[in-house]
Formats: structure tokens, C-alpha cells, sequence
């Protein structure tokens, strides 16, 4: 009806190169999710690790977030851990999609890093605002790889 589907996904996506290598940079956000995660998302306001175990295939976490003012809580999980490049994560309670691939750069001392957000289907009454929210999730990545770029590098900078 009008031409409404709330299985249309809402993607937003963004790159940068940070000045480390793909394998310190997935130590940063991978391996160590659960320490870094709301370092680069101050909006996690809580984060628990709902399983035993490093981060791995199957991992499970529980966050909540508070994102302009609005509190929401999710269970996600970890559905693909490919050391030193790629990492991404599904909402279990949500329908969301993060994903972070790693690609080495020449020299090997750098590496791109892309970050997609993926929101997997809108619900009908957010149709409306999908614009919005297109335009929010975009600029969402963009922020994501910037903050987390800046992180990396102070800290390789401040060894």
C-alpha cells in the first residue's frame, strides 16, 4: 500500500585511512570491543558481554544507548570475526548491521578502514522521517570512523 516497505534498508557508510596497521586497528576494535566500544560511541551508555570468552563468532552483547535523548536497549551479536580484517555485528532484538572492513595501504604502516551502519528494515510508522534517518545514520559513520581514527592515532602518537 503507497508504495511502503518496511524492509527497504537505511545504509549509511564511510571510510578514512588511519596511520596504523589493519592488525592494531582490529586489536582496537575487534579483540578488544567490549573496552573500546563505548570510546567510540559515548552514546553506549551501558554495554554487557552476555557471553563466556573472547570476542569471537557468536558473540553475544547486550547495550543500552542514548542517542539524542532517546534510550533504547538491543542484544547483538558478533557474525563475523576475521582477524585483522573484518568484524561485524547483528542485532538479535533490533534490525541493524554494523560492519568494519580492514584494507593493508602501501606503505603497510596504514590502513583503510570502511564502517557501514545498516538499519535492516524501518518500521512503518518511521517511514515518514526515513529522509531523517538517512541523513542521521550517514552522518553517524562518518562521525564513527572519525572518532575512532582519532583514537588510534593519539594513542599510537601518546606510546
Amino acid at each position: 500500500m503507497f508504495g511502503l516497505n518496511k524492509d527497504t534498508p537505511v545504509v549509511g557508510k564511510s571510510d578514512t585511512l588511519i596511520q596504523c596497521p589493519c592488525e592494531e586497528i582490529f586489536k582496537f576494535i575487534g579483540t578488544d570491543f567490549i573496552k573500546n566500544y563505548p570510546r567510540w560511541s559515548p552514546e553506549v551508555v551501558e554495554l554487557e558481554l552476555l557471553t563466556d570468552g573472547p570476542v569471537n563468532v557468536g558473540t553475544r552483547c547486550r547495550q543500552v544507548r542514548v542517542d539524542q535523548g532517546r534510550r533504547s536497549e538491543s542484544t547483538f551479536k558478533v557474525t563475523i570475526y576475521q582477524p585483522g580484517k573484518r568484524v561485524c555485528f547483528e542485532g538479535i532484538t533490533n534490525p541493524f548491521r554494523c560492519d568494519y572492513v580492514l584494507e593493508q595501504s602501501n606503505p603497510k604502516s596504514s590502513a583503510r578502514i570502511s564502517f557501514t551502519f545498516e538499519l535492516t528494515s524501518l518500521e512503518l510508522f518511521m517511514r515518514p522521517f526515513e529522509k531523517l534517518i538517512r541523513i542521521a545514520v550517514q552522518d553517524g559513520t562518518e562521525k564513527t570512523v572519525g572518532t575512532i581514527k582519532k583514537l588510534i592515532e593519539t594513542e599510537i602518537t601518546n606510546k
